[in-house]
């Protein structure tokens, strides 16, 4: 049986108490500073207002950055740099609003399902 450790965390200003495996402390406080810290930039530059479309635009920048990594190696030489966010607050491509068709895609269905209360559920 697994044992985990409760962990409280901040993000963007406000309390999250976390589960995690004993030794993963260290891991956990990592990703959440990389989270606290897109989230907080994407709510800085003043393009977005809601928290739960920051949180959705943070983690498409991170899963991009991610993604990006992987592919590095076929593409010898590229470097990774996370979507921008763009005048209207959506994630943009290489700094081209939505140079890539299925981030624009994804982005407008996010929006929808999001719908004017800006809640998922």
């Amino acid at each position: 049986m697994t044992v985990m450790k409760q962990v409280e965390v901040q993000i963007m200003g406000q309390s999250y108490l976390l589960g995690c495996p004993e030794g993963g402390e260290q891991r956990l406080l990592e990703a959440v500073e990389k989270v606290d810290t897109a989230m907080c930039k994407i709510r800085d530059a003043g393009k977005v207002k809601a928290r739960d479309r920051i949180a959705v635009l943070a983690a498409l920048n991170l899963a991009f950055d991610v993604a990006d990594r992987a592919t590095a190696p076929a593409r010898a030489g590229a470097t990774s740099t996370p979507l921008p966010i763009s005048g209207n607050g959506h994630a943009a491509a290489n700094g081209h609003e939505a140079d890539d068709p299925r981030l624009g895609n994804l982005l407008l269905r996010l929006d929808r399902a999001l719908g004017d209360d800006g809640r998922l559920i």
